[in-house]
């Protein structure tokens, strides 16, 4: 069958090859990565709980409130949905289903633009099969969530309506509708209350929306369907906090990310930001004065997020008066993502892209845990491996130069192909990439696991940045 278009265009209607055969490499590296994954739950006795992130979230869940401290609600209105099966484990099951419904809509994208299986199946194989990924999975943590969510707002986003080749013969901008717009505007929230590092996305995507010519209707959906979400829960939060804002800590990263340059002879702050200078307490990595007994912050009374107004002050003084310094320490920071060999930041984080055998029992003297445990899984625990399964998952090689030096290199290839005519399509998800890398770094610290959002969306510009239309 064909379908005839205006001046005779003839164009054949099986244009989205939809055949398995077409499909077949991806296909089996779909099969390996769930292999991998039963593997994972094999491997570990249950989910990998962390101290004191994913008992926040599991608490926020039961009482359904906004945290007032680092954690929106977002990830926890999922645990919160998964709450009536009381068990840890089947959320790690559920969110390594949705790791790979992330390199299903990444492949799919990329074939929507036209790029032959092969070259899309490459483009998903950090996300099928990078052990920080999977351990990502595998944690109660918010980050996978993002990463699903942001992904699939850039699938309605860049899946516009009609075959990719007829996209590439007729038109170049393609226009995105109400419905699709107002779609992607609800996920990019939802994101934002997830981490709130994502919020800005949705400017970004309001660019892009303009720069294809986006009628204003369908912009309109698309701001109002992103920014009501995150004006109600602003208000929810200021009902529970006194304060008009996503979280209370933003001001505390910030500061935490000026004590490795702040000259407070420079600053000159006022005398009720003076106490916040540094104090001659000197650490490895900013995310350390956050939590450091002898910092500044917290030598004042109270507890150290009651004062993040005064926190986000002297942090702006700090840039305004040391700007280079600043962008001197987001720049190094930023390339130990690039490195030839992962590089432990802070010094007390193990750094590697492997799977671990051993055991990592609960800090059990914080009250916090027994409560969750009572509230939410009665059977809690730390994480140990299980043989025989661990001994296979500690072989299994993947090398750090595809998680950290091509990783660099994609995003100069995604970059590059963005400015290229025809193939501009690269630059939402190149964007989105960068962002999501300098963003955390810039906010508060750099640490590999903030990395992880980055590296997919990257991968995926590369690919459409280097496509051919046919």
């Amino acid at each position: 069958m064909t379908t005839t278009l205006a001046r005779g265009v003839r164009i054949p209607a099986d244009l989205t090859g939809r055949s398995l055969s077409r499909h077949r490499v991806f296909g089996c590296l779909l099969v390996l990565a769930a292999a991998l994954r039963v593997l994972v739950m094999l491997g570990y006795d249950t989910a990998q709980l962390y101290w004191y992130d994913s008992f926040t979230y599991l608490d926020t869940a039961v009482h359904l409130r906004p945290q007032g401290a680092f954690h929106p609600a977002g990830y926890s209105w999922f645990l919160w949905l998964l709450r009536p099966f009381r068990s840890v484990e089947v959320v790690a099951g559920v969110q390594h289903a949705m790791g790979l419904g992330v390199a299903i809509m990444l492949y799919a994208v990329a074939r929507r633009w036209s790029l032959p299986g092969w070259a899309a199946a490459l483009a998903t194989v950090p996300v099928l099969f990078d052990p920080s990924f999977v351990r990502l999975e595998h944690a109660v943590l918010s980050d996978l969530q993002v990463i699903f969510l942001v992904t699939a707002a850039l699938t309605v986003l860049l899946w516009h309506p009609g075959t990719p080749q007829l996209t590439a013969v007729v038109s170049r901008t393609p226009q995105v509708s109400i419905r699709p717009a107002a779609a992607a505007g609800l996920l990019l929230a939802l994101a934002g209350l997830t981490r709130t590092a994502a919020v800005p996305l949705l400017g970004l995507a309001v660019l892009y929306l303009l720069a294809r010519r986006t009628s204003w209707r369908a912009i309109m959906a698309f701001v109002l369907a992103g920014g009501l979400p995150l004006l109600a829960y602003a208000g929810w939060y200021a009902q529970h906090h006194g304060r008009f804002a996503l979280s209370g800590s933003d001001g505390v990263a910030l500061w935490a990310r000026t004590m490795t340059f702040a000259d407070c002879t420079r600053i000159q702050p006022p005398p009720d930001l003076a106490p916040l200078c540094p104090n001659g307490t000197v650490l490895d990595a900013a995310s350390e004065y956050v939590w450091a007994p002898g910092s500044s912050l917290n030598l004042l009374p109270g507890d150290r997020f009651t004062h993040n107004d005064q926190a986000r002050s002297f942090a702006v003084a700090a840039i305004t008066a040391q700007p280079f310094d600043y962008l001197r320490e987001v720049v190094r920071d930023t390339s130990l993502a690039f490195t030839w060999q992962p590089v432990a930041h802070p010094r007390r984080v193990s750094a590697h892209t492997t799977f671990p055998r051993g055991s990592w029992p609960l800090p059990e003297q914080h009250a916090l845990i027994g409560k969750v445990r009572g509230e939410y899984d009665p059977d809690i625990r730390g994480m140990r491996s299980v043989e025989p399964f661990a001994s296979v998952l500690a072989a299994y090689p993947y090398p750090w130069l595809l998680h950290g030096p091509l990783f660099g290199v994609a995003l100069v290839a995604g970059g590059v192909g963005a400015l290229r005519r025809g193939r501009r399509t690269a630059l939402l998800p190149w964007s989105f990439a960068v962002f999501l890398l300098v963003a955390p770094v810039a906010a508060l610290d750099f640490d590999h696991r903030y990395v992880l959002p980055a590296i997919p969306f990257a991968w995926l510009a590369a690919a459409l940045g280097l496509r051919r239309f046919r």
